[in-house]
């Protein structure tokens, strides 16, 4: 991204009793949402509406939450859609007045390789031609026609939509010749249909999911302020057999490198030469025997389903290595592991990364994730940072928005999804990982971390340059050059050489951080926090009712004796003297940042310089160069960049 009361209708249905079957599996059951800190007054609205449509429709009230949960987390998000075109509570999609004009890799100057060895990929925004949006897209004009109530009140109204879902499973158990029941064990086929699946696997996946949730209950407060409540049903074991008879497809077949409890299928990347001695759409490696896989890099598409797929398998264009579908989380595979996707516009993040794609197509980005696609995103996360023994925190699992520029020119051009939408303190929730204090509130280093819920800074430019967007969640804090809100933003001379100043502008990174990200602390003034950030001071507000960082402990970075300033990049490459015969010497480009004397920043990994050699299609060239030089990752901006180890002392946080 580059930038968003019911009336009764069905004649109830006699319910019968079924001796269930056993789960077929039990998946890990990550974190459930939790009150926020803060609770506000609660509500009896929302929890009455999943009542009522449970009685109005005759499907079993803990089945219509466990789904809403799956979907929204119960959220309503006043009336916005999702990343595609979900509304409210229930999820129900109504995309097709939602598509974007261009997908995401075919959006702005960012060369997705980053490699400047090669001439630059950037790919037009040739669309493949879309089929017709399918059924799980459009399953809010489906529950209108089955509830009678206009589509305008099912997108803005959450007790409405909770009778839409409702009518559309009490729909799906009808389809599949089942009698309605108040036994919660007999919806597990209706279920798995309302995920919009069109394969057996991915709507047991999903299903597993709700049922799972159902099981371990869960309480929270919702957007809107509403504390909703499903009871644990821990004894509960569905009739799995029911989905044998839902008529769904086998997914394709395929060497997958995903965990069991997800839906996954392979879906390749080709690998193939074309005219000029041009070859696409990824480079052949051996990792991580050749080079260790340091990052994972999220992604959202900005196109449909359909067009990614489409679009990952051209040799023309770029390529990742997983792409996650927002309605019911399923997850292809294109790029096997070991080899090189071009996906975060920066070489060095390329060759030691994995790059997943979240399924996102509005034209702007003020719009919100699933629930099951956060679910299942964090569970092939926590698999692959096992795998390849990646650290689960904001310097390794990165969003595209934190990758830097290898470069100076490339700065401006790079993107930044998935955008300040995406719940990184419910991600890494469900990674097990939560963020909190680690140090106490007067240490000298500190974790971002504001009320998601709560946290609703002011964008523009989602539907249109300098309109307003809806405002709602977020995880990201505006930053600025003195402590209070009048003072102008912190300045980015990367993104405006000409020294312009920042703006609130939703694609601008200049004066902001994220949620998760660590930064040293250089001075403190009431409610005011400042830090280190672009080699500035600044300030963001941090009130201790209501904090949005917290304590901290780990190295952090300082100029050594004698510097009044070092250089900042955007690659850990070799030295000149490490690249063997036959492999050109990249040029070591520093950023046109310094960090100063006196400033400190987060450190993370110390890494040698290295740099992948892969610019034919011929693989016997390959070549992993490794340096001497060694570097530090560090925290600098909004994105992490990268200093010598020889310019720098490394200190504890004070």
């Amino acid at each position: 991204m580059r930038g968003s009361p019911t009336d009764r209708r069905p004649t109830p249905h006699p319910g019968r009793a079924r001796t269930a079957a056993a789960v077929s599996a039990v998946l890990l059951f990550p974190l459930l949402g939790a009150a926020p800190p803060e609770a506000r007054p609660s509500s009896a609205g929302l929890q009455h509406a999943f009542a009522a449509a449970s009685a109005a429709y005759d499907v079993p009230r803990s089945v219509l939450l466990g789904v809403s949960y799956l979907q929204s987390r119960w959220d309503a998000h006043d009336g916005a859609p999702s990343v595609t075109g979900g509304y409210g509570p229930m999820h129900l999609t109504d995309a097709a007045t939602a598509l974007a004009e261009a997908p995401h890799h075919s959006e702005g100057t960012e060369d997705a390789r980053g490699d400047d060895s090669r001439a630059p990929l950037i790919p037009e925004a040739d669309l493949p031609e879309d089929s017709e949006l399918p059924p799980r897209l459009r399953t809010l004009v489906r529950a209108a026609k089955l509830t009678g109530l206009p589509a305008r009140t099912l997108r803005s109204d959450a007790e409405a939509n909770v009778a839409g879902g409702a009518a559309l499973l009490a729909a799906a158990q009808r389809e599949l010749g089942e009698r309605s029941s108040a036994d919660p064990a007999d919806w597990y086929g209706a279920v798995a249909l309302f995920s919009g699946a069109d394969d057996r696997a991915t709507a047991a996946a999903y299903a597993d999911e709700v049922f799972a949730v159902i099981r371990a209950g869960a309480e929270r407060v919702t957007d809107a302020g509403e504390r909703v409540t499903l009871s644990p049903e821990p004894g509960l074991r569905p009739d799995t057999a029911q989905l044998s008879r839902a008529g769904l497809r086998a997914p394709a077949a395929g060497a997958t490198e995903c965990p069991t409890t997800v839906s996954c299928e392979w879906i390749p990347a080709p690998y193939e030469e074309f005219g000029d001695k041009d070859y696409g759409n990824h480079d052949l490696a051996d990792r991580p025997k050749s080079q260790a896989i340091r990052y994972i890099v999220v992604h959202d598409t900005e196109a449909t389903w359909d067009t990614t797929l489409k679009l990952v398998q051209d040799p023309t264009y770029v390529s990742w290595h997983y792409s996650l579908r927002s309605t019911d989380g399923h997850i292809a595979q294109h790029v096997k592991n070991k080899d090189v996707g071009w996906h975060a516009g920066n070489w060095y993040v390329n060759a030691k990364s994995i790059g997943l794609e979240h399924e996102g197509f509005l034209a702007s980005p003020d719009a919100w994730y699933t629930e099951a696609m956060y679910r299942t995103s964090a569970r092939l996360v926590k698999y692959l940072a096992g795998k390849y023994r990646i650290p689960l925190d904001r310097q390794h699992i990165l969003g595209h928005d934190t990758v830097p520029g290898p470069t100076t020119p490339t700065i401006p051009g790079m993107h930044t999804d998935p955008g300040p939408y995406w719940d990184w303190q419910h991600y890494f929730e469900l990674l097990g990982k939560p963020f909190g204090p680690t140090a106490d509130k007067n240490s000298g280093m500190v974790t971002i971390l504001p009320n998601y819920p709560d946290n609703r800074p002011e964008f523009t430019g989602c539907a249109g340059t300098g309109q307003p967007c809806a405002v709602h969640g977020s995880s990201a804090v505006r930053l600025y050059s003195g402590p209070d809100v009048t003072s102008p933003l912190i300045k980015d001379i990367g993104l405006r050489p000409d020294g312009s100043a920042s703006t609130i502008g939703v694609n601008d990174l200049g004066s902001r951080v994220s949620t998760g990200q660590q930064y040293a602390v250089a001075e403190r003034r009431g409610d005011w926090t400042a830090i280190w950030y672009l080699g500035q001071k600044a300030w963001f507000q941090n009130p201790e009712a209501r904090p949005t960082a917290v304590g901290a402990a780990g190295p952090v970075v300082t100029p050594r004796n004698g510097l009044t300033g070092i250089p900042v990049y955007g690659r850990a490459y070799p030295e000149k003297e490490a690249y063997p015969a036959g492999v050109p010497a990249q040029a070591v480009s520093p950023l046109p940042y310094k960090l100063l004397k006196g400033q400190r920043y987060v450190a993370g990994d110390v890494l040698p310089g290295e740099y992948y050699y892969a610019v034919s299609f011929d693989t016997a060239s390959h070549k992993v160069v490794v340096g001497k030089d060694l570097y530090y990752e560090i925290q600098f901006g909004h994105r992490v960049a990268f200093v010598r180890a020889a310019d720098v002392r490394v200190l504890p946080a004070a």
